[in-house]
């Protein structure tokens, strides 16, 4: 372990973690995480089962106690620290309501326990308090109710009001919205938004759901294998993916083995594997390595192939298939093409009013173009 405080050159960070390793047995779940996560901020661990993400946020609770690595909150050490001395609380997955206390009793219950905030508080304090929590979460008429008469969106507001009763610097949050229809999760989700703009407070929210991610975070750290894969913005991550696999995980991408032709001052020519149509992409790509092309799809405008032009003269961006399946998805189509050597591109076809149905009929033949920006180099 390293001593005296981390540093990363910034002066509000809230969160620093240096080499944190977790082991189960010969599984390795933390595999050296490097992060720093700025005050005020909605910090999103995304990824799969297995990742590491939810181990990662029980070691910043002190539920789970590393190998190796360090912990720290606002410049102190807290990586030894019991979960009830840090000045940090968690919203479970589950919530962890009392079914034996009502709503108040339930948002209370932590200021009545010792440890940080919450010894020595007297009655009237807590009641203040709690009452304040209960607007906050506009659950103001509900303090006297049972918790097992609420429905799943309010209690998941209860259990989100007891984690910040305590008043903590971090707030951890493990699937938060998981348990919830879809109408309703996304009610909550800006809901949770609104409210951590409101109150400055970072959170720091596990999930294994992109468009969540994407819709709630000020950055994304991608989790695989119990290592952060990038860390970003989620308009960083999602334009340009660091690796394959962050491109397939976060979003859908036609991924496609290319190799670079030229390299320029306009960015990069590619050519397909065994194909002979150029494609050209902004991005500086290393010249002559075999690289991945990824194409999101709806990046792609789908057009009816016309009668090639004239002479040796070829589209640039422009790859020639014809349709093999639809997907309707309401305001737009999901169109597989199938080009010439047997890959099948996925394409995001608007429909706006109904129109551009028709170049989208199965068996049609179209060309399936793109903007060279839109085209993202991939080494692994």
């Amino acid at each position: 372990m390293r001593d005296g405080p981390l540093k990363d050159g910034s002066l509000n960070t809230l969160l620093r973690i240096a080499g944190l390793t977790k082991r189960f047995g010969a599984v390795v779940a933390l595999g050296g995480i490097d992060l720093a996560v700025e005050a005020g901020e909605m910090f999103v661990l995304l990824g799969g089962s297995g990742s590491g993400k939810t181990t990662l946020l029980r070691c910043i609770g002190g539920f789970e106690h590393a190998d190796a690595g360090r912990v720290e909150l606002d410049g102190a050490d807290i990586t030894a620290m019991p979960p009830h001395r840090r000045a940090v609380n968690t919203m479970f997955q589950s919530y962890a309501l009392f079914p034996h206390l009502n709503v108040a009793e339930n948002i209370g219950f932590g200021l009545r326990q010792p440890g940080l905030g919450g010894a020595g508080l007297p009655r009237a304090v807590i009641a203040t308090r709690v009452a304040e929590l209960l607007r906050l979460v506009r659950l103001d008429e509900y303090g006297a109710r049972r918790v097992d008469q609420l429905s799943g969106g309010q209690q998941q507001r209860v259990a989100l009001a007891r984690a910040l009763a305590r008043q903590p610097k971090l707030l951890l949050l493990d699937e938060p919205l998981s348990a919830l229809d879809p109408a309703l999760r996304e009610q909550t989700r800006a809901e949770l938004i609104a409210l951590q703009r409101e109150l400055g407070l970072t959170f720091i929210l596990v999930t294994h759901d992109q468009q969540e991610a994407l819709a709630m975070a000020s950055r994304i750290g991608v989790m695989r294998d119990g290592i952060l894969e990038q860390i970003g913005t989620p308009a960083e991550i999602y334009e340009r993916p660091a690796s394959r696999f962050v491109a397939e995980f976060l979003g859908a991408a036609n991924i496609l083995p290319a190799v670079v032709k030229e390299v320029g001052s306009r960015g990069s020519l590619l050519r397909l594997d065994g194909g002979l149509t150029p494609l050209r992409v902004s991005m500086q790509a290393p010249l002559g390595k075999p690289v991945f092309l990824a194409l999101r799809p709806e990046r792609l405008r789908l057009e009816a192939r016309q009668e090639p032009p004239a002479g040796d003269t070829i589209l640039v961006n422009a790859l020639p298939g014809s349709i093999c399946a639809t997907e309707y998805r309401g305001g737009a189509l999901q169109v597989s093409v199938r080009l010439a050597d047997g890959a099948v591109l996925r394409v995001s076809h608007p429909l706006a009013h109904g129109a551009g149905a028709a170049v989208a009929e199965i068996g049609a033949a179209v060309m399936v173009t793109f903007a060279p920006d839109a085209g993202i180099v991939l080494l692994t």
